[in-house]
């Protein structure tokens, strides 16, 4: 890996030397845009929508539309002065249980690693956010942008999660909040049990991207020249229910089917009495042979 940024974290009066790590990287599988006859990569050109001419890098200012067609331009002078934070500082503001925080607040997370001589007071205070069981609030300068973030502990090594700032979270303002909708105790209780049957312990390793594994596939094939065998169809969902009661009984019962749990048979029928033998039907006896009559 290697280091984005370097700092100093500052724990009241202790200052430990960082260098900051994405934690994270995605996996997408990323596509050029090409021109389909020849695969010529498409290129990009930076022209003015005034003149048309293309402008270099050193001629491109950052502009602020403030409506009607008017633009109001800002140069690096007019951001040198702004109260950021310093760019190689992450301040400790408080420290708070983690379960105060929301997680759509959450938005990237760095590793940090101790610097020259910073190992020791690195694992004191990641030893005692441990102990405490809290998460420290901290300030950050990420390219000359400041950020709110928490520093909390990760096998072994202090985690800065960048978080985002409360106006930057939606109020989500949808119809079905302002009707009176209730739930029916049964089907309360029946939608538990279906939670009931399905809990578990996450294990992340566990979950796959499944369409990425296949898209590679795909582009393998492609190098290779072999031919490219269509994945099988998905099974499609089920149509929505209309009984709801109905649908929560069916998802238990397939819940526990796949976790290999037998649903509790059902109650045995009682059998119907044997049909009584009729009695057997006596042969009528022969009628006796009249006498001879006697010569």
């Amino acid at each position: 890996m290697r280091a984005i940024w370097k700092g100093a974290v500052s724990f009241g009066l202790v200052s430990i030397a960082v260098k900051l790590y994405s934690a994270t990287e995605e996996k997408d599988i990323r596509f050029h845009q090409v021109h389909r006859t020849d695969g010529g990569r498409i290129k990009y050109q930076r022209t003015c929508s005034i003149d048309g001419e293309v402008v270099s890098y050193d001629d491109i200012a950052k502009g602020y539309d403030i409506g009607g067609g008017e633009m109001v331009i800002l140069t690096d002078e007019d951001f040198a002065d702004l109260p950021l934070t310093t760019s190689r500082a992450i301040d400790v503001l408080e420290f708070v249980p983690a379960e105060d925080i929301d997680p759509i607040l959450f938005a990237k997370a760095y590793y940090l690693e101790p610097e020259g001589q910073a190992a020791k007071p690195y694992v004191l205070l990641r030893d005692a956010l441990r102990d405490a069981d809290r998460v420290a609030i901290v300030k950050i300068a990420i390219r000359q942008r400041e950020q709110l973030a928490t520093l909390r502990v990760h096998e072994d090594v202090l985690v800065l999660n960048t978080m985002l700032w409360p106006d930057e979270v939606r109020t989500p303002e949808f119809g079905f909040l302002d009707e009176d909708i209730e739930t029916r105790p049964a089907e309360l209780a029946m939608a538990s049990s279906l939670i009931d049957s399905m809990a578990g312990s996450f294990k992340a390793d566990e979950f796959t991207d499944n369409y990425r594994a296949a898209l590679q596939e795909v582009i393998d094939a492609k190098v290779e020249g072999r031919e490219i065998v269509q994945p099988e169809e998905a099974e499609e969902a089920p149509a929505a229910a209309i009984d709801l009661m109905a649908a929560l009984k069916a998802s238990v019962e397939r819940a526990k089917k796949a976790r290999g749990e037998e649903s509790a048979p059902a109650p045995a029928k009682k059998k119907a009495a044997p049909a009584k033998k009729a009695a057997p039907v006596k042969k009528a006896t022969p009628a006796k042979k009249a006498a001879k009559k006697s010569a």
